[in-house]
């Protein structure tokens, strides 16, 4: 039972299995969601995870499940997020972001395909991606204090801090009707396209990231202070946006 998976795929029989016999009618929908569903999942490095969507009366008995998570953590599935489709349908206005890649990259496994027609307004994806990428420089500029400007930890902070930004780049294609590719790098080179942005130093970072190159700590010092200066230059497109209450 504790074999990690080569692919998410030969659990799913187990997972549905488990979790059907745990809540029976109360279970509406397995869904794959993350790296395993984009194709970006390393059997052993990689969490799998699911959403498990439940009836209003079965996310009300959670207690059921403490065994079954403690015994699928041994094969790297992460905490399933536990939800109902009421939940997530009135949420669409706080969480549009999230949302908007959960429907970009699932697979469903089980049930009702709940994120299929899921819709969402402009303006809420807006605002979302505005207050994110304001409260992410801040925090950039914070952790670049605190590093001292030692490489390493630069590049700890790079490689921690870009995964959050997979996510808005997706949002901002979205808003410009650009059609989301799957895989981090293509969002990524996808997203400095339309937006004009310095694609090279993305293309840098993502090496950093990925540890397909290594500076020495003046170079890290450099690379960040280019970073800052792009996120610095993407929310000031978003706060013209706001005084403009136009598309992108």
């Amino acid at each position: 039972m504790s074999k990690i998976p080569k692919k998410p795929e030969e659990i799913f029989s187990g997972i549905i299995d488990d979790y059907q016999q745990l809540f029976g009618d109360d279970l509406m929908a397995i869904v794959l969601y993350g790296s395993a569903a984009s194709g970006d999942y390393i059997p052993g490095q990689s969490d799998i995870n699911f959403m498990v969507i439940l009836s209003e009366q079965g996310v009300d008995s959670l207690d059921r499940a403490f065994g079954l998570v403690s015994k699928w953590r041994k094969r790297n599935v992460a905490t399933p997020l536990f939800l109902t489709e009421a939940y997530i349908r009135t949420s669409l206005d706080v969480f549009p972001i999230e949302y908007l890649n959960l429907q970009n990259n699932y697979k469903l496994v089980h049930g009702k395909d709940i994120l299929k027609d899921l819709t969402f307004q402009d303006e809420y994806l807006r605002l979302q991606c505005e207050r994110e990428v304001k409260g992410k420089l801040l925090l950039l500029r914070e952790a670049f204090l605190e590093s001292g400007g030692k490489g390493k930890r630069l590049q700890q902070v790079l490689a921690d801090s870009l995964g959050a930004f997979f996510a808005i780049f997706s949002a901002l294609l979205h808003l410009k009707g650009v059609a989301i590719p799957k895989h981090k790098r293509e969002i990524t080179r996808a997203f400095c396209q339309a937006f004009d942005m310095n694609g090279d130093l993305f293309e840098k970072l993502l090496d950093i990231k990925e540890k397909r190159i290594k500076l020495k700590s003046s170079e890290m010092a450099a690379v960040f202070n280019a970073y800052l200066r792009e996120v610095q230059k993407l929310w000031k497109m978003l706060d013209e946006l706001d005084k403009k209450k136009g598309s992108v």
